[in-house]
């Protein structure tokens, strides 16, 4: 079994068995996160939300802002929901005085590899992401239009993920280049569906910014992988300066990498000078 696919198996037993152990655990997640359920007509239940509003919101502003829509929500802002740690997106937000919304998406727990994959795989099956997109775009994108003041175009409108919420988050600008114009790929898990890789001939150009970071780390194939993605988008790019990548020496499949390269991917993907 590959190093990182564990971490795919096991997201929902381990989540529950720390839970069980770690009963005191109190909630990490910032005064600037709330948290709600809402309806999806999509799956016929409900999916936890939580989003993160700057400082600045609500304190006379009357600003719009950019959104970014995450996968994992469990483990973006708080310890105690998460699996092995934390993004501390919050934090790093706030820190840097940010001015962007983050709305986090519960994963499906024991359904997340199908929700997240476009593709159906042999050994593991998925392939069901297009609901988990029709989710975010036709009920949730719509709700936070609605509620919060944003910015709802195209070019302010981002998806993020890791592992395979970074394979989502490509297929995502690839598929639905109408609705997104921002994408954060990390650690993408493009082995278990590598159709993936031909999805790029159905392109005409990318127009969107999108942010790649790998580990060395991580697995024998998830930085040439990852490579052999950023060169198909750099060619399909309306300009180059669209893509970025970045390997991290040492850095390993997990939340401490992804919350330690989240800033600089943030700050590239919604630069004021960029999204003008």
């Amino acid at each position: 079994m590959k190093p990182y696919l564990l971490f795919f198996v096991s997201l929902l037993y381990f989540n529950t068995l720390c839970a069980q152990q770690q009963p005191e655990q109190q909630s990490t997640a910032g005064k600037n996160v709330k948290t709600y359920t809402l309806y999806s007509p999509e799956y016929d239940f409900s999916k936890r939300i939580w989003v993160y509003l700057p400082e600045e919101y609500g304190k006379k502003s009357r600003k719009h802002y950019p959104v970014i829509y995450m996968a994992d929500g469990q483990n973006i802002f708080d310890a105690k929901t998460s699996f092995s740690g934390e993004w501390r997106v919050d934090e790093t937000l706030d820190s840097l005085q940010a001015k962007v919304i983050i709305v986090a998406v519960e994963h499906g727990g024991d359904d997340r590899l199908n929700e997240l994959t476009p593709y159906k795989n042999a050994q593991y099956g998925g392939g069901g992401v297009d609901k988990y997109l029709d989710f975010i775009m036709y009920t949730l994108k719509p709700h936070v239009d609605k509620v919060y003041r944003t910015k709802p175009e195209k070019e302010y409108t981002g998806i993020f993920g890791s592992s395979l919420g970074g394979l989502m988050a490509y297929y995502t600008i690839i598929s639905y280049p109408d609705t997104f114009g921002m994408a954060g790929v990390f650690s993408p898990a493009f082995w278990i569906n590598p159709e993936v890789f031909d999805l790029n001939q159905y392109a005409d150009t990318i127009n969107a910014k999108v942010y790649f970071m790998a580990g060395d780390a991580e697995s024998k194939d998830m930085v040439p992988d990852m490579q052999r993605m950023v060169k198909l988008a750099t060619d399909k790019a309306r300009v180059p300066d669209l893509i970025k990548s970045k390997v991290v020496p040492g850095g390993q499949h997990n939340e401490k990498l992804w919350a330690h390269e989240f800033a600089e991917a943030i700050l590239w993907l919604t630069s004021e000078k960029e999204l003008k």
